[in-house]
């Protein structure tokens, strides 16, 4: 097999954050137009309490020095910003109330609307992700670690969820509101304007600074989590084993090592992202203070000898509002930079896990360009047949020609490779000049050492894999032509290791034909010889199986393995080593089961226990990937060469 390896858990890839927006926005572009207009209300929420402060306070101003009432007169006020309005502090106050009322009810509707829509597009990418996964090829799980593939579903999806979530309405808001905040300061006061644009140096000299080393920790942190999750995947996948070999310690000792790991990242990632808050707070601290003594120093110069009337009073007393906006938005400035650097961290990391999961789905499907497709048929009086929807246990391939004509072939079984070559990584062959020739209902058997290219054979014969060159022709096509699924459903298999799924032993045997009644799944078990030990379990055929079958016997696993492919009523079927984990009392019943089972249909057996091929049609021995010796047990026994060696104990198949 392949070598695996495991991804690199780097920085995202250039565009991922296009790539996801654009992604989001075509699934839900109406809630997010929404999601928008309501945030850019928010912004303006925030940025009104100061404007009506700065109106408030001229508002004031003005009737002090004209004999107003403030709450009652309705009189001309003029703002910071140059513009006037009839109004008074009574009328600012309602304005400013119904602007809060809008703003929360508007505050509520984004929220709202981003929770559905985070979640709604988070089922939608796990599916997507999930389907395209069943679509990869066998090649891709032989090469990458599941520890790996596992860890995009949980923490890099979380990720995704935090950014959509949390984070991109996070940094809008507050990008918007920095921008206007500082237009506004630049249009109310240049020089303290410059004061802010100092303390925006500092701001950004630190976020990159610590921000920087806290997102490359927390990036380190994911790799991290991964591995601790690979590991304990791994550590209770293989539970027997380690308690058999007692390294229950060696188990913990290396656990331990990725923990400690775990926790260093994780305590550097957020020492550094916890003390950037208040660095950044007290920074914002300094620059209020800042900006009120350059706004103190500008007065005293410009008004300081002033007398107690005169129209250079009310721009001296308008100026006071003037400072008291400055130092309210300088202060909003500051937090929302805050705010902003809080988000860059997470933002890294969901971008960083956003491209694990883009490189998942950017992976290539298998190619089928098979135009073969398998049908069912049923035979007429006359001998000829007819394409039919009921399952009647015979099939035919059906493909059509150029000139649109359908032609039909019978599915016998004849599978032949000829002069077939294969490698994994393109560079060492495993198979070399193979040529197999599987006539109708004969039992062809592979034998060898571990390595000598067995299950590869069988691996490509249902296409898990291409081979380098030759043919492989089944009933006379070669089987680029055959759809794959349709070339998988003409193929019964039954592997070594056993997979049972959650669900009732009838689940999983019907899982080898979807349709198949109940009547059916029982007449396979019967065939593999597993009805009577299911007709003994707790509920029968409803007993529910958890964990891989582990309340079953290995045995007993096995033999719901055959059933299912019993069940499956393939034309060919494929055993590789199936009876290696029964005993042989076990296996006399398997035997006589998939007897019965390989009656009428072309078998390809792999197996490690000689007697169980002695029966076969033609034995081919495999030595590092060529066929050394072919010929029926008899022949070879007589011929006196390796397959005699290894049936009389004088070799060893490991």
């Amino acid at each position: 097999m392949p070598p695996m390896h495991i991804r690199e858990r780097g920085r995202a890839k250039k565009g991922t954050m296009k790539r996801l927006v654009k992604r989001l926005f075509s699934l839900f572009p109406g809630r997010l137009l929404l999601s928008l207009f309501c945030l850019l209300f928010n912004v303006f929420g925030n940025l009104s309490s100061s404007i009506f402060v700065s109106l408030a306070t001229n508002s004031l101003v003005e009737a002090g020095i004209h004999g107003y009432n403030p709450f009652i007169d309705v009189y001309d006020v003029e703002s910071t910003f140059g513009f006037t309005m009839h109004t008074n502090v009574s009328y600012l106050l309602m304005i400013l109330g119904i602007i809060y009322t809008i703003g929360i009810f508007a505050s509520w509707t984004w929220n709202r609307t981003m929770a559905i829509v985070t979640h709604k597009f988070m089922n939608q990418f796990r599916k997507d992700l999930f389907n395209h996964m069943q679509d990869l090829p066998i090649k891709y799980f032989d090469t990458h670690a599941h520890g790996a593939i596992m860890s995009v579903y949980t923490n890099d999806i979380d990720t995704i969820r935090q950014f959509i979530s949390q984070s991109l309405p996070s940094l809008i808001q507050t990008g918007l509101v920095s921008i206007m905040t500082f237009i506004i300061m630049m249009i109310t006061s240049v020089w303290m304007a410059l004061v802010v644009v100092v303390g925006f140096i500092i701001m950004v000299f630190v976020v990159k600074k610590i921000g920087g080393t806290s997102s490359k920790y927390f990036i380190k942190q994911q790799e991290a989590v991964s591995k601790v999750e690979g590991d304990i995947e791994e550590s209770i996948s293989g539970l027997r084993v380690i308690k058999v070999f007692t390294h229950e310690e060696k188990s913990n000792e290396e656990f331990n090592k990725l923990n400690e790991e775990l926790r260093n990242y994780s305590t550097i990632a957020n020492i550094h992202g916890n003390i950037m808050a208040p660095i950044m707070g007290n920074i914002g601290n300094f620059l209020y203070i800042l900006c009120a003594l350059m706004g103190a120093f500008i007065y005293i110069f410009k008004w300081g000898n002033l007398s107690a009337s005169g129209f250079e009073v009310l721009n001296a007393a308008r100026f006071a509002g003037v400072i008291a906006l400055f130092l309210m938005m300088s202060r909003m400035f500051a937090n929302n930079i805050n705010q902003f650097s809080q988000q860059i961290t997470f933002v890294v990391m969901g971008m960083a896990g956003a491209s694990r999961c883009l490189d998942l789905m950017d992976e290539q499907a298998e190619t089928d360009e098979g135009y073969v497709y398998l049908c069912n048929i049923k035979y007429k009086e006359d001998g000829t047949f007819e394409e039919t929807e009921e399952h009647t246990h015979d099939y035919a391939w059906k493909y059509r020609h150029k000139d649109g004509q359908l032609e039909y072939r019978e599915l016998k079984g004849d599978i032949v490779l000829d002069q077939v070559d294969f490698s994994y990584d393109g560079k060492k062959l495993v198979l070399e000049d193979v040529s197999i020739y599987a006539h109708p209902g004969q039992k062809i058997a592979f034998v060898g050492a571990t390595g000598a290219g067995k299950t590869t054979i069988t691996n490509l014969i249902n296409r898990f894999y291409d081979i380098a060159d030759g043919k492989i022709r089944y009933d006379g096509i070669n089987i680029n032509k055959i759809k794959k699924a349709d070339l998988r459903k003409s193929l019964g298999i039954v592997l070594q290791d056993t997979n049972l799924f959650t669900g009732t032993v009838m689940d999983n045997i019907r899982y080898g034909r979807l349709d198949a009644t109940d009547e059916e799944c029982i007449k396979a078990a019967k065939i593999a010889n597993a009805h009577d030990f299911i007709k003994r379990l707790p509920d029968g055929y409803n007993t529910v199986l958890m964990g891989n079958g582990s309340n079953l016997s290995q045995g007993q696993r096995q033999l719901l393995s055959i059933a299912r492919a019993a069940v499956a009523d393939a034309p060919v079927m494929i055993l590789d080593e199936a009876t290696s984990s029964i005993d042989t009392r076990t296996e006399k019943l398997v035997q006589k089961g998939t007897d019965q089972l390989m009656e009428g249909r072309t078998v390809f057996v792999i197996a490690h226990r000689l007697s169980t091929v002695q029966n076969s049609n033609a034995i081919m021995v495999l030595d590092h990937g060529h066929i050394i010796e072919r010929g029926t047990h008899n022949d070879l026994i007589a011929q006196k060469g390796v397959y005699y060696n290894l049936y009389t104990g004088a070799f060893e198949l490991e």
